[in-house]
């Protein structure tokens, strides 16, 4: 009786051990990576972590950025949120500037662009480092931008939103490095 227990108690422990194990092992699950992403995870369905990595210029940390998707799967006409955790003070005005230059190199224009920098100006605020902004790509094709769990504003405008994404996740990213991290491209 006594060989009996001590071979019971050995499975559990075995068993308890092994589901540790898978679960140390396994990726972060689906209701973390929507607790990370707060409210803007009700805007993407079943949003899953597709990609992440990081921005560094000249040395310098200047962001981590996550894409989640439906599923895990990207796809530049459905919903998705890319989430930018930055690693430095940042103006919002700075933000602003940088995001139309970008956008500049993905093909926007000039009379695009007088309309959308003071959109963005007012929407991006002042970013301290550890703070995140992150953008999402509604089903209607609309821009909506999230500061931590508040919602800071939206720019409904499909070609906004195409040529803001663009800067991260277009074919002509200034970063394809960072582009294949995020949409799970190898390099």
């Amino acid at each position: 009786m006594q060989n009996l227990n001590t071979g019971n108690w050995n499975f559990r422990c075995l068993l308890v051990g092994a589901i540790v194990s898978v679960a140390l092992m396994s990726p972060p699950s689906l209701v973390s990576a929507r607790a990370d992403l707060g409210v803007a995870a009700n805007h993407v369905p079943s949003a899953d972590l597709v990609g992440k990595g990081r921005l560094t210029f000249l040395g310098f940390k200047v962001f981590d950025a996550e894409l989640h998707a439906p599923g895990g799967t990207y796809s530049p006409t459905e919903p998705f949120a890319l989430k930018l955790t930055y690693l430095r003070n940042f103006k919002g005005s700075a933000i602003a500037k940088r995001s139309a230059d970008e956008m500049r190199k993905q093909g926007a224009s000039e009379r695009e662009l007088e309309k959308w920098i003071p959109q963005m100006e007012a929407i991006f605020p002042n970013v301290s480092a550890g703070q995140s902004i992150t953008g999402v790509r509604t089903s209607s094709g609309n821009a909506a931008f999230y500061l931590g769990n508040r919602r800071i504003g939206t720019i409904s405008d499909a070609a906004f939103t195409r040529h803001f994404f663009s800067i991260w996740l277009g074919d002509r990213t200034g970063n394809p490095e960072l582009r294949a991290k995020l949409v799970g491209v190898d390099s």
